[in-house]
């Protein structure tokens, strides 16, 4: 009959093919999760805002930042990336956005959360900018999976304006 090495070449190629099925049936079961997150981002405070010496604007922030992204975890996820941008338009660029702060949440757990911080970035505009300047807040995220693609989306939260002088 068949060999040895013949029969555990073949479970083998059996058992590694089961596994990428499972594993693209696991990656496409997630595309019926429809997750619904919230955020919410104060600016507390201006801390300073300042020209520095070459020219550029510098703003400091106090932020309270709440979110609950439990939505985003299901059995599939490994863990998600999160960061708030600040987002703003100048005569130069159309689109120009500055991380604020970051974080790594690891278990659905750890999803719902109330920060109280400074940006944890510098929030520098290359020019003289941001005087008088309105400005969204956005609240980006990745999730990253176990098996499958990742998958990327975002909050934005409007209406924030910066002041007309330095303090």
């Amino acid at each position: 009959m068949h060999s040895f090495g013949f029969r555990a070449n073949a479970l083998l190629t059996f058992a590694v093919t089961i596994m990428a099925l499972m594993c693209a049936i696991a990656s496409f079961s997630d595309n019926f999760n429809s997750p619904s997150p919230t955020a919410q981002v104060e600016v507390l405070n201006i801390n300073w805002f300042q020209k520095k010496p070459d020219g550029d604007d510098e703003v400091s922030l106090s932020l309270n930042i709440s979110a609950d992204l439990q939505s985003l975890f299901t059995w599939n996820t490994k863990q998600v990336f999160v960061f708030l941008a600040a987002e703003y338009e100048t005569p130069k660029n159309a689109l120009n956005q500055v991380s604020l702060w970051d974080g790594i949440i690891p278990a659905k757990e750890h999803a719902k959360f109330w920060i109280h911080t400074k940006n944890k970035y510098r929030f520098i505009d290359q020019g003289s900018n941001l005087r008088g300047k309105n400005f969204n807040l956005t609240l980006h995220w990745h999730v990253m999976p176990k098996t499958g693609k990742m998958f990327a989306d975002k909050l934005v939260m409007i209406g924030f304006l910066l002041p007309e002088t330095y303090r």
